[in-house]
């Protein structure tokens, strides 16, 4: 196995730049994993593929306006830092521009000098840094990031967002990611109200999205790839009802990626159940992987050479998801954050 084996040439123009309106209308490839058939439908039409006793398992983090602009202390230049996960008070994992010339010790400036961060330690040449903030007004932390901040748009999406709400799952709560959840994009209240009806239930997970959506595999053999950790919640109602379900057989239907690694990181091998915990996670799920839990998945087409890419594979085999990728492309699907979605069976 090769990161090669994951690449593909994605045309600039199947990139989707913003959302479709509403939200459900995207369109849906049903990929079977058994028949390998496909079928194209819309994604309001996914009740359909639904069973009673089904769980729909979604991730509820919310986005934070994660990405700061501001500039060095000692000289003005530029610095662009984005949050991807607090270590402890104020100090945060953060990704940076220019990576290489912030070096412990450098002082950065936001806003109009309401904040400042020092970067105290390198997590990777990279870029990569903890940074220590300081408020320098009045107010919190996070009231200042939320006036100063930015939705941080994959670096793919080059048009501006006029609703950043666009950027967040209708279910989302706890501001707590880099990233939005994508699959969630897809679903609204009254959607939501017809899987019910189909008989599913709707569960939620928390995993805080973080550094590994943003980047490909740059190692030839991915196994040799680092994944970076997430922090994730499984509530004791959602191991409880997931655990139920597949007791009386029933499918549990993850949404997204992120969902998949919450659940399958929650799985107890000693005790065969979903146990209820949180904790950081670096589960890196790859071809030949045994999955636990999820029996079924919604997703988005993610880019190449990623790890988003190498879990679907995983899932329902590489050349099938290669090919339905391909089949994606000839029909003109819309690819990535804001684009149209997969159901795989």
């Amino acid at each position: 196995m090769r990161t090669d084996d994951f690449d593909y040439d994605l045309p600039s123009g199947l990139i989707a730049q913003r959302p479709v309106e509403p939200r459900d209308s995207s369109r849906l490839i049903v990929l079977d994993r058994m028949s390998g058939q496909v079928d194209h439908r819309t994604f309001v039409d996914l009740p359909e593929y639904l069973r009673q006793g089904d769980v729909l398992v979604v991730n509820e983090t919310r986005v934070l306006p994660a990405r700061l602009k501001g500039a060095k202390d000692e000289t003005g230049g530029a610095v662009e830092v984005l949050l991807l996960r607090e270590r402890y008070d104020k100090t945060w994992e953060c990704l940076v521009r220019p990576g290489r010339r912030l070096k412990p010790g450098a002082r950065i400036l936001f806003g109009d000098g309401e904040l400042s961060g020092l970067v105290v330690d390198t997590l990777e040449e990279s870029g990569v840094r903890l940074i220590r903030f300081k408020v320098e007004g009045a107010g919190s932390f996070l009231d200042v990031v939320h006036r100063i901040g930015e939705m941080p748009l994959p670096p793919y999406i080059t048009e501006k967002l006029d609703d950043p709400s666009r950027y967040q799952t209708i279910f989302a709560r706890d501001e707590r990611s880099a990233a939005a959840p994508t699959a969630g994009l897809h679903f609204t209240p009254e959607l939501m109200e017809r899987v019910k009806e189909a008989g599913a239930r709707i569960e939620r997970v928390e995993l805080d999205v973080g550094i590994d959506t943003f980047r490909a595999v740059s190692e030839d053999d991915p196994q040799e790839h680092k994944m970076h950790s997430e922090h994730f919640r499984v509530s004791e109602r959602t191991a409880e009802i997931v655990n139920e379900a597949r007791e009386r057989g029933h499918r549990v239907i993850a949404v997204g990626t992120t969902s998949v690694r919450a659940l399958e990181s929650a799985f107890d091998d000693e005790v065969g159940q979903v146990i209820a915990q949180e904790r950081a996670t670096e589960l890196f799920i790859l071809p030949g992987y045994r999955f636990r839990v999820v029996d079924a998945l919604v997703t988005n087409f993610h880019t190449p050479r990623s790890t988003l890419l190498m879990m679907v594979s995983a899932f329902a085999g590489r050349e099938l998801v290669m090919g339905a990728y391909e089949t994606a492309m000839e029909e003109r699907y819309r690819f990535l954050s804001f684009g149209d979605a997969m159901l795989i069976l």
